[in-house]
């Protein structure tokens, strides 16, 4: 035992596609070292371009191999006669209802379906209830026979329990017959669940697809078994069903179509609101067949590891269904590539089946986890949707009251007192024009955050049970039918008036307002301390902006504990997690650094490729503060001016700068134009800006890569050199941009980026520090809470905060720091400087306290980082070295 625990870390891969790099190597043996001494949370960091995605492939499935070796299991090989044995697997996991991937408002367990065993052909309200299904006689089939228009939007009868707090549920009643199942055979005895599993989650399926392509480059693509899991709206390829568009609906006809007889025919809206009927044979044709998925799981299995676009391909080509095709092969599979919300959403995990037991989770791109994560469980709905949702249901029920059962009709008028309450509540805050005196208006400007108790006994409505009623929503389906019956009304309308204006998007515009009132409804079960509601508050610029309210998850410790406390490892892995601190205090406040593993690895560049420089003065000797009070001077502005003019002349190809806000870059781009240091800076490099349109990106960075590609690299003492690139942080081009070679010879961060305090980030700060243990005191007449009407004084809370609410702050300045200066150096024959410009980067390191900027630094930036004491003369005579030393080593 001794003996074993003593061994030194395993060094070698096989799988590795080559030779690895030492620090490939050094970060694969971490990995595996970490999972061998018994896995819980590890935190792995690789500079992008240093092949952290194969490295973390190669580290986690060697371990896996290795263990299955020693267990003496089968190492399970792709092919028809090991993983295809069972032909009736493909019924597996085609019982559970779905989760609705991009903020779905399912989140109970209790809401799975069992779809071929439960459900019957007149589940749902998209059938006619009256219609009946005839026979076939001598070989012809009857048609069905017409319906009444108005029947179809009838929600089904309800049975529902006492209202109050009690556990039990409703239930819509269901009429007898037989329920259809999605496949052509009898369930059969699953397929064995492969162990340990790896599940590979990350926030785009681009980087998916990437993740699968690194795969098929080692060695384990001949031995192991990967598959992607994706939303319905991704993998559908059931031509009907996706002209629908909105996700929430492709789900909702999906499972529809699994419930369906023979020969029936469904009554389906078009985007103008008008119905038509479509015929269905056995449910969905792309599950028609049981021998079609046999074919589709055999083809995958033979093809090997595959992304997205693969299998739609082949589900398309075989006329099969990709979607429960790849659900279908997750037992049987070595790893599963997924999506962040098909992975940390509870309820994702629960419809797919997914058991992450004793199971390996790698977590990819994690350095906005925490964002991500409380994000999913974020809900907001507007005064406009608030109106919209009660007018359509007031309308509703005065139209069909005497057809509704009574539980129907109870939870109907639930909802709209519901709604009312919020409405009313909206109206008070926001009415200006009973206040008395300034002091009284002033209260009413800004956001207002509330405890979730505070809102629920404010409203008077905390003996609502809000689980029921969401689960209502559901079950009865009541916002598809008053939803599809105001798009009637409204379509109806628009033809007795002969006027087509903004009549497109009427269904899909009433249903994301139930949706969004279904999400806050869900939200107001969590825990107390786990969330704060907003209440939007007047602007004096502009008392026309919508108002809204909103629930923000504060922590998602509770929630995360779940995926941690299953599973055998999760490892967050990303090319800039520091500083880790800001994930920690998030996620898992309650683990200490010390049981976290934390592993950094070095950049893939030799030393010399990399020349990070603290800049605290200008070429005018102006010292350099761009904190809030300072950065608006003209001084400070047009020294930054001067301070690019010069880096122009001796910087090759591309210069990026990152600024704070979109308002700052617009605020010094105009001083400079003003002051015509932006004339002297475009005799050198013409200069391109970020748009605030994620749209216009791409077009913007093609002008700008053609312009450094017409440039041969050299600087030159007349005629154009490059370009400069004017950016923002926590935009597009920080977050996710390549800027290799030439697009960042030269990456410029304008002073400390810290983020506008608004009321969210201030709540979040109070959460952290402990300040919601004791409720604040808050005026309920006026609902003033504590507002913020202006950065200012956010600002004055952040000062007067504890250490640990400030420490908290500074990380997200750096961890946006560290992300944005990360686009530079892709690989290894990549070059740049790195210019912090502010003299707060700037001190000695003997001296240097554990909270400085520069602490809090990646290591590979940290290694080499230089504080320029002497002024901008040190800068330009350390660039003017570097560069021309890197162009030495370049290939001619």
């Amino acid at each position: 035992m001794g003996e074993e625990d003593s061994k030194p870390p395993r060094r070698d891969f096989p799988a590795f596609p080559f030779e690895p790099y030492p620090i490939q190597t050094d970060f694969m043996s971490s990995l595996y070292d970490f999972l061998d001494k018994g896995g819980g949370i590890a935190m792995l960091e690789s500079p992008t371009g240093t092949g952290k995605t194969l490295s973390l492939i190669c580290g986690a499935m060697q371990w896996v191999v290795d263990q299955r070796r020693k267990q003496r299991q089968p190492k399970p090989r792709r092919g028809p006669p090991t993983l295809n044995a069972d032909p009736g697997e493909a019924n597996h996991g085609g019982d559970d209802d779905d989760p609705q991937w991009m903020r779905d408002f399912d989140v109970t367990a209790a809401d799975k379906k069992e779809i071929p065993r439960r459900r019957n052909s007149f589940a749902l309200g998209n059938f006619d209830r009256k219609a009946s299904i005839a026979k076939p006689m001598d070989g012809k089939k009857i048609p069905v026979e017409p319906v009444d228009d108005e029947e179809e939007y009838l929600v089904e009868e309800y049975e529902s329990d006492e209202e109050g707090m009690g556990s039990g549920v409703g239930r819509p009643k269901r009429k007898g017959g037989r329920g259809s199942n999605w496949s052509s055979s009898d369930e059969e005895e699953e397929e064995e669940e492969v162990t340990p599993q790896v599940y590979f989650s990350s926030r785009t399926h681009s980087q998916l697809s990437q993740f699968v392509k690194e795969f098929k480059r080692t060695a384990f693509a001949s031995q192991l078994n990967v598959i992607c899991l994706a939303s319905r709206k991704n993998l559908c390829n059931n031509s009907e069903v996706l002209k629908l568009g909105n996700t929430n609906q492709i789900n909702e006809r999906c499972l529809e179509l699994q419930k369906n007889q023979k020969d029936a025919k469904m009554k389906v809206l078009n985007d103008k609101g008008k119905a038509r009927c479509t015929k269905i044979a056995s449910g969905c044709p792309m599950l028609r067949k049981q021998k079609l998925q046999n074919l589709f799981k055999s083809e995958v299995q033979d093809r090997g590891a595959m992304d997205i676009e693969d299998l739609v391909q082949v589900g398309s080509k075989i006329g099969s269904c990709p979607y429960y095709g790849a659900r279908n092969m997750v037992r049987s599979s070595d790893i599963i590539v997924l999506p962040y919300q098909s992975l940390l959403l509870r309820s994702a995990r629960e419809s797919l089946g997914l058991n992450l037991r004793r199971n390996i989770i790698i977590i990819d791109e994690a350095h906005n986890l925490a964002d991500s994560f409380t994000s999913m469980y974020n809900a907001k709905i507007t005064q406009t949707q608030l109106k919209q949702v009660l007018c359509n249901l007031e309308f509703y029920l005065d139209k069909f009251r005497g057809r509704l059962g009574a539980g129907n009709r109870r939870y109907i008028q639930t909802l709209i007192m519901l709604i009312q309450s919020f409405l009313q509540l909206l109206l008070r805050f926001h009415g200006i024009d009973s206040c008395r005196n300034e002091q009284e208006l002033k209260g009413k400007l800004g956001d207002t955050s509330m405890t979730i108790n505070e809102f629920l006994f404010s409203l008077n409505i905390d003996n609502i049970n809000f689980v029921k009623l969401h689960r209502y929503m559901k079950e009865s389906k009541i916002i598809y039918k008053v939803s599809g019956y105001g798009t009637k009304l409204a379509g109806l309308q628009r033809d007795s008036i002969h006027s087509d204006s903004r009549g497109n998007d009427t269904e899909g515009s009433i249903l994301s307002g139930f949706q969004a009132l279904a999400d806050i409804i869900i939200s107001l079960v969590n825990n107390d301390r786990d969330g704060r509601i907003l209440l939007s508050g007047l602007k004096l610029a502009d008392q026309r902006e919508e108002k809204y309210i909103k629930f923000v998850m504060l922590s998602g410790e509770r929630i995360f504990s779940e995926i941690l406390d299953q599973s055998y490892a999760v490892i967050l892995a990303g090319g800039t997690l520091q500083p880790i601190e800001e994930t920690r205090v998030r996620l898992f406040p309650s683990l200490s650094l010390e049981q976290v593993h934390f592993y950094t690895c070095n950049h893939i560049v030799p030393p010399e490729s990399i020349l990070p420089i603290a800049v605290s003065r200008g070429p005018s000797g102006i010292n350099f503060d761009f904190s809030y009070n300072s950065r608006s001077s003209l001084n400070m502005i047009e020294e930054l001016g001067r301070l690019l003019c010069n880096l122009v002349a001796i910087v090759p190809e591309g210069i990026v700068l990152f600024f704070s806000s979109f308002d700052y870059e617009r605020r010094v781009y105009d001083a400079w134009k003003d002051s015509g240091l932006l004339s002297k800076i475009l005799k050198k490099k013409i200069v391109y800006r970020e748009p605030r349109s994620s749209n216009d990106i791409d077009l913007v960075l093609k002008k700008y890569k053609e312009t450094i590609a017409c440039c041969d690299g050299t600087p030159k003492s007349s005629g154009i050199s490059g370009a400069v690139l004017l950016a923002v942080v926590g935009g597009k081009i920080s977050e996710g941009i390549n800027l290799s070679d030439g697009m960042g010879r030269c990456i410029i961060m304008v002073g400390l980026p810290y983020p506008s305090p608004d009321v969210e980030l201030i709540e979040r700060v109070k959460h952290i520090e402990g300040l919601g243990e004791a409720p604040l005191q808050r005026c309920s007449e006026s609902f003033g809470g504590i507002s913020y009407d202006d950065c200012k004084s956010g600002f004055e809370f952040l000062r007067s905060c504890k250490q640990r609410g400030k420490e908290y702050y500074e990380n997200l300045c750096m961890k946006a720091v560290n992300q944005s200066i990360g686009r530079a150096i892709r690989h290894i024959n990549d070059y740049a400087a790195v210019l912090l410009v502010d003299s707060r980067y700037s001190c000695n390191s003997s001296n240097r306290s554990p909270s400085h900027p520069t602490n809090k630094l990646p290591l590979w930036i940290k290694q080499r980082f230089v504080s320029a004491t002497q002024g901008y003369g040190e800068v330009h005579r350390l660039l003017h070295q570097f560069f021309q030393l890197n162009r030495k080593k370049m290939p001619k």
